[in-house]
């Protein structure tokens, strides 16, 4: 924060800064040339939270329905897989399957352990694609699984990062009432939309990811 106040975006400004020990920052140089020249772009970020870890609760949402046979639901079964390769110690994760009808592997979710692991990825390597599409009641699920004794607190008290990722193609006709439901429902839970297959529903998939 400049300590003179506001400072308009005209001008160059020197940075005098010292790392505290145990606090160093992440950085990263990027570089690329372009007619001829080279640029750089050198980025630092403070350590300001030190070695702490961010733990989350990962909802991993996958769409069965019949629309995602073939590539879709084979490149969809493969990013949940990856999705659960990422989770962490104290991290806690469900998966959600939806078609004519809503599942969850849990009833809550569960800690990332190496049996609960094993449990989701025989799971998700046995989802097959069947069946109508009914994306609301997979919605609800997923935004209010903490309101029915999910975990949403570490062991110490911190509040975990809550992560919905929803993998559909989008093949629904009632966009207006699943908006709705996201915008009553979200709260600061963080939903991540991703498009599958070869004509997935963008504006679908805008909308949500806007809310």
């Amino acid at each position: 924060t400049p300590l003179s106040g506001t400072v308009a975006m005209d001008r160059d400004f020197q940075l005098r800064w010292g790392p505290v020990r145990g606090q160093e920052p992440d950085a990263a140089v990027f570089r690329e040339t372009w007619q001829g020249e080279d640029y750089l772009l050198a980025m630092l970020v403070p350590g300001e939270q030190g070695s702490r870890v961010l733990t989350r609760e990962l909802i991993l949402v996958i769409d069965t329905s019949g629309s995602m046979a073939g590539a879709s639901i084979q490149q969809a079964r493969e990013a949940l897989l990856t999705s659960l390769d990422t989770l962490g110690q104290g991290d806690t994760f469900n998966v959600i399957q939806f078609n004519s009808q809503t599942a969850s592997l849990f009833i809550d979710p569960v800690p990332a352990s190496g049996n609960n692991l094993a449990r989701a990825r025989r799971y998700v390597r046995g989802l097959e694609a069947e069946g109508g599409t009914e994306m609301a009641s997979a919605l609800d699920a997923a935004l209010n699984q903490r309101k029915s004794g999910a975990v949403s607190q570490t062991p110490d008290g911190v509040q975990r990062l809550r992560q919905v990722v929803f993998i559909t193609d989008g093949s629904v006709g009632n966009e207006s009432a699943l908006f709705r439901l996201i915008e009553q429902q979200l709260g600061d839970t963080r939903l991540f939309t991703v498009g599958i297959g070869s004509a997935p529903n963008m504006h679908f998939m805008r909308e949500a990811a806007r809310f």
